[in-house]
């Protein structure tokens, strides 16, 4: 059985029983979420982190028409709210969705930044770990914005995906979203995007089946 722990660098160099007394201490608490459930809306109030054990979520933002964008897709191991909840920013700017059934444990910021008197060296080893953490987060952001700032959908797709298959370190890979989704997340038109996912696949230069995708050239 797959231990939810193992992808979560939070708890890096951080033993069992040492996770076991932080989340204790931090009042950590694990809650269930089915797919489509809101984690936190927009103007809640960001005061915590949220690790994904299982399952997946989306950090999204709407504008006021009602546009939908998907700024980041959270996988297992991986983290939400932080920088906001470090940045001390009161009201969260965006929601978090649950992508599909997914288990998520919350910690209150304040108690993870406030370390105890002891001076626990798990404790120092965890704040540690989330200063890396938001650092890759800066990193992916980054790339994000290098996908969206090209000129045309063809461009944004091109780039999204070379940049998914370098991550897979093969030509065939899977993605995290479906048509919408993906859309969403390229900030462009689904018609367009599926128009140009169909000239680039008569072209020779991908092949795809769903969210499965293949790079030919």
């Amino acid at each position: 059985m797959k231990n939810p722990w193992e992808n979560c660098f939070l708890f890096h160099q951080i033993g069992e029983e040492e996770r076991k007394k932080l989340l204790a201490c931090m009042d950590g608490r694990e809650t269930v979420w089915e797919k489509g459930q809101i984690l936190l809306g927009e103007e809640e109030p960001a005061d915590h982190l949220g690790i994904v054990l299982e399952g997946s979520l989306q950090v999204v933002e709407e504008d006021i028409w009602g546009n939908r964008g998907i700024l980041e897709q959270v996988g297992e191991g991986e983290l939400y709210g932080a920088a906001f909840a470090c940045a001390g920013i009161q009201k969260s700017p965006v929601s978090v969705v649950a992508a599909k059934k997914s288990r998520v444990l919350r910690i209150q910021m304040e108690k993870l930044m406030q370390v105890c008197p002891n001076s626990c060296p798990a404790h120092q080893q965890m704040i540690r770990n989330l200063v890396y953490l938001l650092a890759r987060k800066n990193v992916a952001l980054n790339e994000k914005i290098k996908h969206i700032s090209r000129r045309t959908t063809r461009e944004k797709l091109l780039a999204y995906l070379a940049d998914q298959a370098k991550k897979a370190g093969k030509k065939d890979f899977s993605i995290p979203f479906d048509r919408q989704e993906l859309a969403d997340y390229l900030c462009v038109d689904r018609s367009a995007m599926s128009a140009e996912l169909g000239k680039l696949k008569r072209e020779g230069k991908i092949d795809l089946w769903k969210n499965e995708f293949r790079l030919l050239s």
